[in-house]
């Protein structure tokens, strides 16, 4: 085997992996994806039901008392 050889190789394994860990991040992305919105609708679904309850200014809207 020649150097060409062994770096063609080398380079097919590398590019193989590259293709697999970008595959890898583009489902964790789309993961996060859906879990930002599922969240995000926790927190509308959580701020609803304080007004509700109390009529107040739901928790997470309220600004911190050191401002």
């Amino acid at each position: 085997m020649t150097a060409t050889d062994t770096l063609e190789e080398q380079i097919a394994h590398l590019t193989r992996s590259v293709e697999d860990l970008s595959d890898v991040v583009t489902r964790q992305q789309r993961e996060i994806d859906g879990l930002t919105r599922r969240l995000a609708l926790l927190v509308d679904r959580e701020a609803e039901r304080e007004y509700d309850s109390g009529g107040s200014i739901p928790l997470a809207d309220q600004v911190p008392p050191h401002y």
